[in-house]
């Protein structure tokens, strides 16, 4: 089995469930050494009070064939993000690829709820969550990846910079956080491009997450169950697909030439070849525009 990432060393920041878990794995796979960080351990459950912890997603690392350390943080407490870095260079001397995946924001949104209706306590917890902690981590993180050249910064989202910007995303909290990750990358871009490393932004389609396959009330194994009621589900996509794209762009010697651009998974499959682990090759964004957005019924032919 290839492991073009044998030697290399990855953050992924925010690992525990979710997007974040299937890009470690998927670095894992490739061989990669993964640290993998979140607030949900086996000692102690992060407000979620959800059941995925960074220990079980470092197990799943090791699995899939690379070498997985959990190392519980929070990244809106520099002290630990700086002890984290501090740590990676102690143990290994070098950090190849940092992924910004930290949210924890899904319980402090509210639906096409405008700014002076919603909840303004949660609406800036949101921000903090989504924006500090990628803030915070890229400045203690980057001197250690722009060590050696070739290094790989992906600030994760929801959305394409030309979606976000003809559509309004769910909130007012939400569209910012969102669309503001999205020019995080391309400024990011400017300022280790020239040092001699890659920075993008990168959004799945819409995703099985475990909280979403929860919410549908519907598992891995019988997902499509779920589509009688929401028939556009069918065009989702597993989060090891969108860490297929992570792992691709990180073994792509040519990766500068998406340097400071807004990356979905399903356009980078079609570009690097990488499937989801049915062998389909979702393409969620376009299937948004043409599809759902213009209200045609749910068919994900040529889409998938």
């Amino acid at each position: 089995m290839s492991q073009p990432l044998e030697g290399k060393v990855a953050l992924v920041a925010g690992a525990t469930r979710g997007a974040g878990r299937g890009i470690a794995v998927e670095l894992g796979a490739a061989g990669a050494t993964v640290y993998v960080t979140g607030r949900s351990t086996r000692a102690r459950r992060s407000e979620y009070d959800r059941p995925e912890t960074v220990e079980d997603t470092a197990d799943l690392v090791t699995a899939a064939g690379g070498h997985g350390i959990a190392v519980p943080t929070d990244h809106l407490d520099p002290a630990q993000v700086r002890a984290l870095v501090d740590r990676i260079a102690g143990e290994q001397d070098r950090l190849d690829i940092l992924v910004n995946d930290i949210w924890g924001g899904e319980h402090l949104f509210a639906w096409d709820s405008p700014v002076w209706e919603h909840d303004l306590d949660n609406g800036l917890r949101l921000l903090r969550l989504a924006i500090d902690t990628h803030a915070i981590t890229s400045h203690h993180a980057l001197p250690l990846l722009l060590r050696r050249p070739g290094g790989l910064v992906v600030e994760m989202t929801d959305g394409t910079d030309a979606y976000n910007r003809e559509n309004y995303r769910v909130s007012f909290f939400y569209d910012l956080a969102k669309t503001t990750v999205i020019r995080m990358a391309f400024a990011l871009g400017h300022e280790v491009g020239p040092r001699g490393a890659t920075a993008v932004a990168l959004t799945p389609g819409w995703l099985r997450s475990e909280m979403m396959l929860d919410h549908f009330g519907v598992r891995e194994d019988n997902w499509r169950d779920a589509l009688d009621r929401v028939p556009h589900f069918a065009i989702s996509e597993t989060p090891r697909y969108v860490g297929r794209a992570v792992a691709a762009l990180a073994a792509d010697p040519d990766v500068s030439r998406w340097n400071g651009q807004s990356l979905d998974s399903g356009s980078l499959a079609r570009t690097y070849g990488f499937t989801d682990l049915d062998g389909s090759r979702p393409d969620a964004w376009r299937y948004m525009v043409e599809v759902q957005d213009a209200d045609k019924p749910a068919d994900v032919t040529g889409y998938r």
